[in-house]
């Protein structure tokens, strides 16, 4: 195939929630939720804490695989990014339009300027929305050694404005190596991450925080993640956070008899971002209704990720688009499934059902059900990134997973953000209130997802429905919609 040099697969995964009661909890249902057996799993990975009060971003990076099962194993909780396994990247010397990724690929993949244009980005920008003003927070273990030098190459070919990225880095983050295929993960994962929360809200500050650990299923890498988040929340100063992974509920020491302590203790970062009115958004998973045991194969039957499970936490999930070359939709979005993994979503056995959720109580139960919103994931359907840290001969690639619809979304919150001229904060209330009908759902942005299901590595999953479902959640944004019911002030037209 004509200017192709190589070809993997690679999977990245994120899990967000959000509660109920003062810590988001949901305790009130908190036995029924342990009553069931785990419905759904993601792939996690790792941060840490900055120093002083520093802020910092960066772009997405994930463990090169061919499937979930060759993760890395360990004994512990292991969380990883949410591209790891299952996320095509294709390198390529240069982006080519929709069309001929069909024809020499046999997947379709976009472009920022097409997934602006499929959720209707535009009228919010016209109206002078771009995220200015406003500061997302994205983290990653490691990093990448040339972030800043690949947002530029990335902004130049979509004709994007420059942005300055502010890296805080938490503990000795060693010097990048790229015979280490984790760290080479976490820098796919951290390109990714950057490049399409800038594509969504090109005027938001970007602050990467780069942790110096790996996250290993809750041991490791969670905790220094989790302190990092609540240092930059404590400056004031952040928006929105994304999380692009997770770790498998199971696999947190003792919640499988039924002492949840080692998971609920790393829950403090985000009842301290609820307190100051800060977004936190997490990756549902790209494994479907399953996800990973400790050591790296998928378990036989539904279980669920953290801290997309999290109450406090809003989950994204993945959809397919269905786009033409200039973005425009050939069909409704459907639910994420295709050959290399599948949206995430499930029923938390950690976590009761939340206040917000008791409108959908019929679907969740007593749970806390996941995801809460879907935005674009799928692998055939995968977004163009471009990174140089392994050369340049062919520093083209293409990338799906949750790992891409968290950080789609946090754009999409900066900008609200913005128009709204303060923060959204804890999200899922406002999301689950807006949808409470059909008709205010959709007079507020959010289109339902019918079609579609997250049934994967054999576990059978969840179908979409008319309403909430554990395999889309509310279903997916019409932003400009959105960006209208939250800031009706903001004389947004869509």
């Amino acid at each position: 195939m004509p200017g192709m040099t190589g070809r993997s697969v690679r999977a990245v995964r994120t899990l967000p929630a959000s509660g109920s009661g003062p810590d988001g909890s949901g305790r009130g249902d908190r036995r029924a939720a342990r009553g069931r057996g785990p419905r759904a799993a993601w792939w996690a990975a790792a941060g840490a804490a900055a120093a002083g009060l520093a802020l910092a971003a960066g772009p997405t990076a994930s463990v090169t695989a061919t499937s979930a099962a060759s993760a890395t194993t360990g004994a512990t909780t292991v969380a990883r990014p949410a591209v790891v396994g299952h996320v095509a990247a294709r390198s390529m010397v240069a982006p080519v339009p929709t069309s001929t990724c069909q024809t020499l690929l046999g997947i379709a993949c976009y472009s920022p300027l097409q997934l602006r244009s499929a959720y209707d980005m535009a009228p919010a920008y016209r109206a002078g929305y771009t995220g200015a003003g406003r500061t997302i927070v994205i983290v990653d273990s490691f990093g990448s050694p040339t972030v800043q030098h690949d947002l530029n190459v990335f902004d130049r070919q979509w004709g994007l404005p420059h942005t300055t990225v502010q890296i805080v880095r938490h503990g000795n983050v060693p010097p990048f190596d790229p015979t280490n295929d984790t760290e080479v993960g976490w820098a796919q994962e951290t390109t990714l991450d950057v490049e399409y929360a800038h594509a969504m809200a090109p005027g938001a500050h970007l602050v990467l925080a780069e942790t110096a650990v790996a996250e290993t299923e809750g041991v490791e890498g969670l905790p220094e993640m989790m302190a990092v988040e609540k240092k930059l929340v404590d400056t004031g100063r952040v928006d929105v956070i994304t999380q692009s992974f997770g770790a498998t509920e199971n696999t947190f020491p003792g919640v499988s008899h039924g002492d949840d302590s080692s998971l609920t203790s790393l829950r403090y970062a985000f009842v301290d971002a609820a307190r100051h009115g800060t977004t936190v958004l997490a990756s549902s998973g790209d494994s479907g209704a399953t996800d990973s045991t400790w050591s790296g194969k998928l378990y036989p039957y539904r279980v669920n990720s953290w801290p997309s499970s999290d109450p406090l936490v809003t989950s994204v999930g993945g959809t397919q688009l269905h786009l033409d070359d200039a973005g425009v939709r050939t069909s409704p979005d459907t639910v994420w499934h295709d050959a290399y993994g599948a949206g995430g979503g499930g029923q938390s056995v950690v976590f009761g059902r939340p206040g917000y959720q008791r409108g959908v109580g019929s679907v969740v139960a007593g749970h806390r059900g996941t995801p809460d919103i879907s935005m674009s994931a799928a692998v055939d359907g995968g977004v163009w990134v471009y990174y140089s840290f392994l050369g340049t001969a062919s520093p083209w690639h293409i990338f799906g997973g949750t790992s891409e619809s968290s950080p789609v979304l946090s754009g999409v919150v900066a900008v609200a953000d913005q128009a709204a001229a303060r923060r959204l904060g804890q999200l899922d209330p406002l999301l689950y209130t807006l949808a409470r009908t059909p008709a205010s759902g959709a007079r507020a942005g959010i289109v339902d997802v019918t079609w579609g299901n997250n049934s994967f590595g054999g576990v059978t999953g969840y179908r979409a429905r008319r309403g909430y479902d554990l395999a889309s959640g509310l279903g997916t944004l019409d932003v400009a919609r959105f960006v209208s019911a939250v800031a009706p002030h903001a004389h947004i037209r869509p």
